[in-house]
């Protein structure tokens, strides 16, 4: 029921874009591809603080963008909040990192057929004696983290009916914020999750014990130029079949949650 729904989602989107030509035309005069990215979303766009190298599923698929349209990558950093004025604003052609589908963007923006979905998960200490389990979470006294601007924030927001919403803004983060005992548990996706538990040894991952708030992920750019969302969707429609999305989400363990 998940694929269609989503298909039918992008179809209606994509039907909506009036006509074509200026982000496309910007992109073969620039020479180069600019690729927003969020590079605090580890699993999907992360730099590491150490290195300054970037890493992650969508790195990997603005590289191959860039690959097929022989064009250098540039990428531009920006985050949830920033998403819609820098399309708007060109400071860059296309955002890919892991953009959920929901109302306040789609209005605003055009995006191409999904090709992730995920679920809320949430990320607790595994010494935690608040929250062990989903049933913990909306309890009177629990303190539940969101990143600002993420979709968890306005879901947890209508949503929580005991316990309270904490909106984290940088530069304070949802794990220091953990860490440091100002939340009992942060909400968050299941690429961002995976990864955290896959780096550290105090993190639990908590997956909800039914369907709580699915979302579908797609690539997003100014709307208004049909030309360039075809060659997004044409892009993403390829990676799909040639088996370079399922390797790159392989890679970093989202197999499961990867549209086929």
């Amino acid at each position: 029921m998940v694929l269609p729904c989503l298909m039918a989602l992008w179809a209606c989107l994509a039907g909506s874009q009036a006509h074509a030509g200026e982000v496309l035309a910007r992109v073969r005069a620039q020479g180069e591809l600019k690729v927003c990215i969020w590079p605090a979303y580890q699993g999907i766009t992360w730099r590491d603080p150490r290195s300054g190298r970037l890493a992650g599923l969508d790195i990997e698929m603005a590289e191959a963008l860039g690959s097929d349209l022989h064009l250098p990558v540039v990428f531009v950093d920006s985050s949830f909040p920033a998403l819609v004025p820098d399309l708007l604003g060109n400071r860059c052609d296309v955002a890919m990192f892991g953009i959920a589908m929901v109302p306040g963007r789609t209005e605003k923006l055009a995006f191409t057929a999904p090709y992730l979905h995920s679920d809320i998960h949430a990320i607790s200490l595994r010494t935690s004696r608040m929250v062990r389990q989903w049933t913990d979470i909306d309890q009177p006294g629990v303190l539940v983290g969101v990143q600002a601007g993420t979709y968890m924030e306005s879901v947890m927001r209508e949503r929580l009916r005991h316990a309270s919403l904490v909106v984290i803004t940088p530069p304070l983060t949802r794990e220091r914020e953990l860490l440091a005992g100002r939340i009992d548990v942060f909400m968050t996706d299941y690429p961002y999750g995976h990864a955290v538990v896959e780096n550290v040894d105090w993190a639990a991952l908590i997956a909800p014990s039914r369907t709580f708030h699915v979302q579908p992920y797609a690539y997003a750019s100014k709307p208004g130029d049909a030309e360039w969302l075809a060659t997004l969707n044409a892009f993403v429609a390829r990676v799909r079949q040639d088996g370079r999305l399922a390797a790159a989400a392989k890679r970093h363990g989202l197999e499961s949650i990867t549209l086929p």
